[in-house]
């Protein structure tokens, strides 16, 4: 409980602190040198770029147990194999929820061999300070399409979550919704860098926290596409539900390369992905007791 509370409690305290420090050192209160002490992380950690840490994820094992957290491959060595052949992938996941946890505990998890496979995340999540450095263990890179384009054509595979912030508060124990009717842009993405696309289904990550979907730190969140709202879970508390996780990776959808795609080429493929996705839900869900109740729905 205490090392997966870190990250939430985490993405509550940091903004406030940020806050804090930046109008003591423009106010210099209560000196200048408390002022400055006071801010000293802040300041240290602007200066440091955020970097995956094999030490940090080891020291967040502990999580695995507290979720229960499970990993499914479904076509494992295929994948696996292709990949250490040169092959690239989009591992397209869903959903977000408002932190992670499956994609944490799967960085945890993973083969030393998917460890260079870096998740894609929002640019001002790499910006914040403090906040890029926790995060930054966990081997990110930025979502902007120039980055993904990059990272495809000159070093290989990349996870992306596709519903973005905006899923976040879609986030529910009741009912399962990903953002993803309109969401094409890595579809077409995939079908013009000739990557392939594999589903990854993230069972638990509506579940373990609970979201305030309106006010004014909802409308900040969706402004700056990141997770400043207020949530909460264990005891109404920003601790997570210790429940069950389940990470399933899918099979490749076998794309195309297609140079200059069609808007009937993306909609095609972009229809296979959303059928692979429902496929892995409805047949992976009974694992998870949280959602054994639940109904899929594409927003």
């Amino acid at each position: 409980m205490a090392v997966a509370s870190i990250f939430s409690i985490a993405y509550l305290l940091i903004p406030t602190y940020l806050i804090s420090a930046t109008v003591a050192l423009v106010l210099r209160y209560p000196s200048t040198k408390s002022s400055i002490l006071y801010a000293l992380p802040m300041l240290i950690s602007i200066l440091i770029p955020p970097r995956p840490s094999r030490l940090a994820l080891r020291l967040c094992r502990p999580m695995l147990n507290y979720f229960d957290f499970e990993a499914i491959y479904m076509d494992e060595k295929n994948v696996r194999g292709k990949m250490a052949n040169g092959k690239r992938y989009i591992f397209a996941a869903q959903p977000h929820g408002v932190l992670s946890f499956v994609g944490m505990c799967a960085a945890v998890n993973k083969p030393e061999d998917l460890e260079v496979v870096p998740t894609a995340a929002a640019s001002v999540v790499l910006k914040i300070p403090l906040l890029k450095n926790l995060m930054g263990v966990f081997n990110l890179i930025d979502a902007s399409a120039s980055s993904l384009k990059r990272r495809l054509k000159t070093a290989g595979s990349v996870l992306i979550y596709i519903g973005g912030i905006a899923e976040l508060f879609k986030s529910s124990r009741r009912e399962e919704r990903l953002y993803l009717a309109k969401r094409k842009g890595f579809i077409k993405l995939a079908l013009r860098e000739g990557t392939d696309v594999v589903p990854v289904y993230l069972f638990g990550n509506t579940s373990v926290l609970s979201v305030l979907k309106k006010g004014p730190l909802a409308n900040l969140s969706r402004k700056l596409q990141a997770s400043l709202t207020v949530f909460w879970g264990k005891w109404y508390l920003p601790i997570p539900r210790d429940e069950k996780m389940l990470y399933v990776v899918g099979k490749p959808l076998g794309m195309p390369h297609i140079m200059d795609p069609t808007q009937e080429d993306i909609d095609k493929w972009h229809g296979v992905y959303c059928e692979q996705v429902r496929h892995i839900f409805e047949t992976y869900k009974e694992k998870v007791p949280m959602y054994k109740h639940k109904k899929l729905f594409i927003d």
